[in-house]
Parts: structure tokens; C-alpha cells; sequence
């Protein structure tokens, strides 16, 4: 099986173009949006320690780590799976899987939770 990845630019397009209609049928094309900017996840954690540092929740502190699974079962729906302990562990995807759309709505999501909690974002950002 053959495995092909190209990143689309203005040079390119044309020269793909061609390898698309060269290909013979049944072959998958699969097309994903570009990936979380360097920025986009800097201004995530810087986001998640605010969260961090200035809210007790539920009686108790969480890390940015945390505050990130929290926001990412959130955004995804998350799902659980039973532990050995007869827990829940909550599974799914991480951060660095989500393209620039969907990190951008998690970071409203984030806001959007400081914003109903009282934390001041404005110094962090």
C-alpha cells in the first residue's frame, strides 16, 4: 500500500491536479485541514494556567493538564472507559490532532468557562 501526503500551496496545485486524475479507481483521498499553529497551542496553555491558578473548583485546584482534559472531553463529547479500580477514565483524542478550526473552538470554550467562573484573562493573554 502506497501512502502519499502532500501540503497544499500555490506551487503545487496544478502539478496535483494532474497526480489526481492519474490515479487509477478505488483509490481513497483523504483531505484534512491544517493542524494547531505553534501559536494557537502557546496561547491554549496560557489560557488553561489562568484557569489554573485562579479557580478552585469543587473544593479543589486542578493543573493546566487537568483543565486540558476537561476542556478537550468538552469539546469532543468524550467518552469513559471502566478502570481496574472500578473507576472511569475518560479517553479520546489529544490536542495536537485537532486542526486550527477546532482549536479554536476549544479555546472559546475555554474562555467562555473563564469567563462564567471569574477568571480574569486579560493579564494572562
Amino acid at each position: 500500500m502506497s501512502r502519499y501526503e502532500f501540503v497544499i500551496h500555490k506551487g503545487n496545485r496544478e502539478t496535483l491536479a494532474q497526480k489526481l486524475l492519474a490515479l487509477p479507481t478505488g483509490w481513497r483521498i483523504v483531505f484534512q485541514e491544517p493542524k494547531r499553529t505553534v501559536d494557537q497551542n502557546s496561547r491554549m496553555w496560557v489560557l488553561l494556567t489562568a484557569i489554573s491558578t485562579q479557580l478552585v473548583w469543587h473544593g479543589q485546584r486542578y493543573s493546566p493538564e487537568d483543565w486540558k482534559d476537561h476542556f478537550v472531553h468538552l469539546l469532543n463529547g468524550g467518552r469513559f472507559m471502566p478502570s481496574e479500580d472500578g473507576g472511569m477514565i475518560p479517553i479520546g483524542r489529544s490536542t495536537s490532532k485537532l486542526g486550527k478550526q477546532e482549536h479554536t473552538l476549544l479555546q472559546e470554550i475555554i474562555e467562555g468557562f473563564a469567563e462564567r467562573h471569574g477568571v480574569n484573562l486579560r493579564e494572562e493573554v
